[in-house]
C-alpha cells in the first residue's frame, strides 16, 4: 500500500487520536493485520459469554463496535479492553512468525543454549516474537488513554496491560528431540503462542474475579472499593461501576436486554430459561432442521449419509412488557 493509500485508510478510521493515526500511517501492513484479527477476538468474547445475559453483542455501524456499553466502567468493559489488547498482541505475534510483516520475524533473542526443568536445550526453530507485538500494542492501543489520564483511562490502561500479559504468560516451550533411535540426548526448543482460546479462558477467569476499585487520594492509582480485599495485581481486571441490568433493554447503559434470546428449558445454569429470561417466561417454537443421519462408511474411503429432518422445540425469552 502506497503512502497516499495508507493516509486515506488511516484518516478514515473513526475514533483514533493523533498518535494512533501517526502509527497507522507509518505501519499500514500492521494495521491491516490488526483489522483482519478483530473478528477473532470479538468471536472469542462472544464464545466466552454465549450463554449469559450479556453475550458480548456488537453494534453495527458504531465506531467502537460495542456501543454505549463501553461508556460504563463495568467489569464487562474491563473484559472487552483486556481481550482486545490481547487480541492485538496475539495477531501481531502470529503475523511476525509467519513472515507476513517486514518489520519483524522470529524472536532474534532466542539464541544459544538454555535450561528448563528437564535439563539443557538449544534454542532453535522460530520462537514467537511476542515482545515486539507487546511493544507495538502498548504504543498503539494505549495512546488514547495516555492522552486522557483520568480515572477511566487508568482503568483501561490497567486492563489493556492485563490482556497483553495474558498472551505472554500462556506461551509454552515446545521442543524436538534429537539423538540415536529417537533418544533425547539433544533438544531443540522454541517459545510458541498458545491457542487464543486459552487466552480467552484465562481472561474469563479474571473477569469472574475482577476487583472493584476506587481511585486513591492522589489520583495516581487504585485501592479496592471494599477495604478488606487485597489490592489488585497487574494480572487482575479492575472496574469502577456495577454492571447494568442486562435483563432489560436500556439505551443509556448499552444493554439490549434478553428478549428473543434462545434459552435452555432443561438447564439449571445461566443459560436456563429461568435465568436468561429474568422471570418473564419464554415462548416455544416447533421447527424442523436438516441433519445428516444413517451415516455409513464405504471402503475405501467415503462416508455416505442421508439427509433427515429433525423436529425440535426452540425456546426464546419473552420481551419485556
Amino acid at each position: 500500500m502506497g503512502t497516499l493509500g495508507s493516509q486515506v485508510m488511516c484518516d478514515n478510521i473513526p475514533g483514533l487520536v493523533n498518535k494512533q493515526r501517526q502509527l497507522c500511517r507509518q505501519h499500514p501492513n500492521i494495521m491491516q493485520a490488526i483489522g483482519a484479527g478483530i473478528k477473532d477476538w470479538i468471536g472469542e468474547c462472544q464464545h466466552q459469554f454465549q450463554n449469559h445475559r450479556w453475550n458480548c453483542n456488537t453494534i453495527e455501524r458504531d465506531h467502537n463496535v460495542f456501543g454505549r456499553l463501553l461508556l460504563r466502567s463495568s467489569r464487562e468493559a474491563a473484559f472487552v479492553y483486556a481481550i482486545s489488547s490481547a487480541g492485538v498482541v496475539h495477531t501481531l505475534t502470529r503475523a511476525c512468525s509467519q513472515g507476513e510483516l517486514q518489520s519483524c520475524s522470529c524472536d532474534p533473542t532466542k539464541k544459544g543454549s538454555s535450561r528448563d526443568a528437564k535439563g539443557a536445550f538449544d534454542w532453535g526453530g522460530c520462537s514467537d516474537h511476542v515482545e515486539h507485538a507487546m511493544r507495538f500494542s502498548q504504543a498503539f492501543v494505549d495512546a488514547k488513554e495516555r492522552k486522557e489520564r483520568d480515572a477511566r483511562a487508568l482503568m483501561n490502561l490497567h486492563n489493556n496491560r492485563a490482556g497483553r500479559k495474558a498472551v505472554k504468560r500462556l506461551m509454552s516451550l515446545e521442543c524436538k528431540c534429537h539423538g540415536v533411535s529417537g533418544s533425547c540426548s539433544v533438544r531443540t526448543c522454541w517459545l510458541a503462542l498458545a491457542d487464543f482460546r486459552r487466552t480467552g479462558d484465562h481472561l474469563r477467569r479474571r473477569y469472574n474475579g475482577a476487583v472493584q476499585v476506587v481511585m486513591n487520594q492522589y489520583g495516581t492509582g487504585f485501592t479496592t472499593a471494599q477495604r478488606h480485599l487485597k489490592r489488585p495485581s497487574k494480572n487482575d481486571l479492575v472496574y469502577f461501576e456495577d454492571s447494568p441490568d442486562y435483563c432489560i433493554r436500556d439505551q443509556e447503559s448499552g444493554s439490549v436486554g434478553t428478549g428473543g434470546r434462545v434459552c435452555n428449558r432443561t438447564s439449571r445454569g445461566v443459560d436456563s430459561c429461568e435465568v436468561m429470561c429474568c422471570g418473564r417466561g419464554y415462548d416455544t417454537s416447533h421447527i424442523s432442521r436438516n441433519t445428516k443421519c444413517e451415516c455409513k462408511f464405504h471402503w475405501c474411503c467415503a462416508v455416505h449419509c442421508r439427509d433427515c429432518k429433525l423436529d425440535v422445540d426452540v425456546h426464546t425469552c419473552k420481551a419485556q412488557t
